[in-house]
């Protein structure tokens, strides 16, 4: 770990026992006793998978494997790894057929589009399936992804619970090596899997490890992108992510509503999820 992540050094022991009692808390509140998530054979969904094991029991907790067409067959073997190892129960859902003719007719040639396109596709295959196995869907985005905008909104961005969400990528790898996900999930370049070749830092345009250490100075600390940059990190990446971050604010809230009566949803009518039970 380069000096500029010390900061973000996790006690994994101490992380581990409040994400798997948040699982706990929140499912009971809610009157679930499973939970369902899209394991894709990287590290984040293993990531989850082993905590959502251990907070609900291997057999109250399901995994969707989701592959469209073009998917890397390593990923599919990896997420089986993942399972395997926990026991956990798996479905596959292939998503071509769900998303070919769509993609044909309007989306023909835009990566974006067609990525953004399977991401819902998936999200509509794990809500469908959490009505069958009565299961909350759990997410599996980093904080790093979720400062960034590096999601599909009401895609992988949506769940009923974000376990990790306040995990940088660097921390969700040193909880995943604590816990003891499979090597070669470990060791993996993380990638959507949304087209052949694609990897999140290639598409982003920098490390998740210096996207980590300038978020980290940008939200925790505060900081000015100004600032930042004059500890050393490198002007255009600095200001990339402060864009990202900045841009990518309505990702991270409700949809404003305009007022027009008394008491307005997410305005003044304002209360605790699980307000009133």
């Amino acid at each position: 770990m380069t000096d500029w992540l010390k900061p973000l050094t996790l006690q994994t022991e101490l992380a581990r026992q409040i994400i798997v009692a948040f699982i706990r808390a929140e499912l009971t509140r809610a009157g679930f006793t499973h939970g369902i998530l899209g394991l894709s054979g990287g590290i984040d969904s293993a990531l989850v998978a082993f905590l959502a094991a251990e907070a609900l029991g291997k057999e109250n907790v399901v995994a969707l494997l989701m592959p469209y067409r073009t998917s890397n067959p390593a990923s599919r073997a990896d997420a089986e790894l993942v399972a395997a190892q926990l026991g956990i129960a798996t479905r596959v859902i292939e998503i071509t057929p769900m998303v070919e003719p769509y993609l044909a007719q309007y989306a023909p040639h835009d990566a974006r589009r067609r990525g953004n396109v399977m991401a819902r596709a998936r999200m509509i295959a794990l809500y469908d399936h959490s009505e069958e196995f009565h299961a909350l869907v759990l997410g599996t985005s980093n904080k790093t992804e979720t400062l960034l905008g590096y999601t599909t909104q009401f895609g992988d961005n949506a769940a009923a619970l974000q376990p990790i969400a306040d995990l940088y990528k660097c921390q969700v790898r040193q909880l995943a090596r604590a816990l003891g996900v499979p090597a070669p999930v470990l060791a993996k370049a993380p990638s959507a899997d949304l087209w052949q070749g694609q990897t999140d830092e290639g598409e982003l345009g920098f490390t998740y490890d210096d996207a980590d250490a300038i978020l980290y100075r940008l939200v925790d600390e505060r900081r000015a992108v100004a600032d930042v940059i004059a500890e050393g990190f490198e002007p255009r990446v600095v200001q990339r992510v402060g864009e990202l971050l900045r841009r990518n604010q309505f990702k991270r809230v409700p949809a404003p509503v305009a007022k027009i009566s008394a008491r307005t949803v997410g305005v003044d009518f304002l209360y605790n999820r699980d307000w009133g039970t």
